[in-house]
């Protein structure tokens, strides 16, 4: 008998330990569902996109979350029209869709509620004209990184902060449609809350958290100048990680943070890097960097309770992003390094067919000018990109291998 209850209390520490580490096996289980053929690219709206609805759905009732989406269930719907084409305005004479949110509720009976979310939308079939694939329709966008990885993301922390003892705030975790159409589920959200907005005191996004580099281990982290103390907690915390850190403070930026920051709310949003599957078919699981999304989604636990010991974190009002406020006519098909910290545009991609390559643009260029705009950063070469109008064709120099290079584009 005395044997036996050993044996039963060993068995409840392991399942303990267990459950309060963050597993690569549970991430890459539901990264391989949520990117696979089946679910055809998760398309917006679509039967697809309600199967991983449903996935997400039945991992929040496991972790015993609450479901407040709406009407006693983990979904929160919303009715939007796609517009024919990225440049469009108009939508009156598209048919009406639906997207749904799924929002789940941990109640550690807390004064204060954070956000953990993440888009579960991807691509689909490619029909909605924001593929990089030279011909995109009528193949399957797995969309691993973009953003099955965030939404593994969400579900592991879900999983974690449930077993956990970590009771310093509510936690509710939101995994949002519509974000490739123009963050349509976070902005719908925080439009009409399910949960009261003024009981939320900051919010995590994770937005393509799969493709660590193992060389560099560098994350980007969006949004620390919207509070007073992330700053110090990611410096802090950093200096005892094997991290590269690239700060941006702008809570403004291209992912659902911003839904949330434009609510008034303290925001942080990770991201590992751009790469050359990004918007293609080829972003598939194998090419997750599975021990390298544990790694991310430890240091976010460790962001999270440092929080709990810092006094009041204050909302701060940052400098938007100029890239969200001009309107382009002209692209020239290339894919930036968002991780890269020198002068200029470094190339991470260029899109067959389109401008940058007919001029002969390579991976790993660097613009750094425009025209006559100099650019030092995304958000000049975003200025610049936007002054210029179909059939013009300019100068734009660059810089390969250290050497400086004059090439014509036509847009």
């Amino acid at each position: 008998m005395k044997n036996t209850l050993t044996a039963i209390l060993l068995l409840g520490t392991l399942v303990a330990s267990y459950a309060q580490k963050i597993s690569a096996e549970q991430i890459q289980k539901h990264i391989y569902f949520l990117a696979s053929d089946e679910l055809k690219g998760r398309g917006t709206a679509t039967d697809d996109e309600k199967k991983a609805a449903d996935y997400i759905a039945k991992k929040f009732k496991e972790y015993k979350l609450e479901s407040i989406g709406g009407n006693n269930s983990y979904f929160y719907t919303f009715n939007f029209k796609k517009k024919k084409s990225p440049h469009d305005t108009a939508t009156s004479d598209m048919p009406e869709l639906k997207g749904i949110n799924v929002v789940g509720f941990l109640n550690k009976k807390a004064a204060k509620t954070i956000v953990i979310g993440a888009h579960y939308d991807h691509l689909g079939l490619g029909h909605d004209h924001n593929s990089l694939d030279p011909v995109p329709e009528g193949k399957i966008h797995n969309g691993a990184d973009d953003n099955a990885s965030g939404t593994s993301g969400v579900l592991e922390l879900a999983r974690y902060f449930s077993s956990s003892k970590f009771n310093a705030y509510n936690i509710l975790f939101i995994c949002f449609s519509g974000e490739e159409l123009g963050l349509l589920g976070s902005k719908k959200w925080t439009e009409k809350p399910s949960y009261p907005m003024e009981k939320i005191y900051y919010m995590i996004n994770m937005d393509m958290i799969g493709r660590l580099n193992d060389s560099t281990k560098k994350i980007v982290i969006y949004g620390v100048g919207t509070s007073n103390h992330w700053v110090p907690i990611i410096d802090s915390l950093g200096k005892l990680s094997s991290f590269s850190i690239k700060k941006d403070s702008a809570g403004i930026g291209p992912s659902d943070q911003t839904s949330f920051y434009l609510q008034d709310k303290p925001v942080l949003h990770f991201f590992t890097g751009q790469h050359s599957d990004y918007h293609k078919p080829s972003d598939d699981a194998d090419k997750i960097n599975y021990k390298g999304e544990v790694a991310v989604l430890e240091f976010i636990v460790k962001v999270i309770e440092s929080t709990a010991k810092q006094p009041e974190m204050k909302f701060q009002k940052t400098a938007s992003s100029q890239e969200n406020k001009v309107s382009f006519k002209v692209t020239m098909g290339i894919m930036p390094d968002y991780t890269f910290e020198g002068k200029g545009v470094k190339i991470d991609g260029v899109t067959p067919n389109k401008p940058a390559d007919k001029a002969g643009l390579q991976k790993n260029d660097i613009i750094t000018k425009l025209g006559e705009y100099p650019v030092n950063n995304v958000q000049d070469y975003m200025k610049a990109l936007s002054k210029f109008n179909k059939g013009d064709t300019t100068d734009v120099i660059i810089n390969r291998s250290g050497k400086e290079i004059i090439v014509k584009v036509t847009f």
